[in-house]
């Protein structure tokens, strides 16, 4: 059965920096792509990052490119967010997610996931 841990978040000011982890278990498939989503508030959820288990390629949405970098450790089924820069809109519960691919990922609709963990809170302060 997937489970899906996250943590690292936290308190931040503006210009911060932050490390998100999310330990996966459960998981069956070979191939597959992990990545990161955030609730803000007031707004839907949306897709952050991701990144392809298998040959490490990475893809960010627009607002998080150059300031966060998403990276995986192989042996532990860990992704991590980097977060530099952090900024008051950043400000919103960080979840992770697993899919086929990133093009997948990018693409599928929030309400198709079935399965998501209890995130962890990121709060940015001006």
């Amino acid at each position: 059965q997937l489970q899906l841990v996250e943590s690292g978040g936290g308190l931040a000011q503006a210009g911060d920096s932050l490390r998100l982890s999310c330990a996966a278990s459960g998981l069956t498939a070979s191939s597959y792509a992990m990545g990161w989503f955030r609730d803000a508030p007031g707004k839907e959820r949306e897709f952050v990052a991701a990144i392809n288990w298998s040959d490490g390629n990475t893809y960010y949405t627009h607002s998080v490119r150059g300031r966060f970098t998403i990276s995986r450790d192989n042996a532990d089924n860990t992704v991590f967010l980097q977060m530099n820069n952090l900024k008051p809109e950043d400000t919103a519960i960080y979840y992770c997610q697993i899919d086929l691919d990133i093009s997948t990922m990018v693409t599928r609709l929030v309400r198709e996931y079935v399965y998501w963990g209890q995130g962890t809170q990121v709060t940015v302060s001006s």
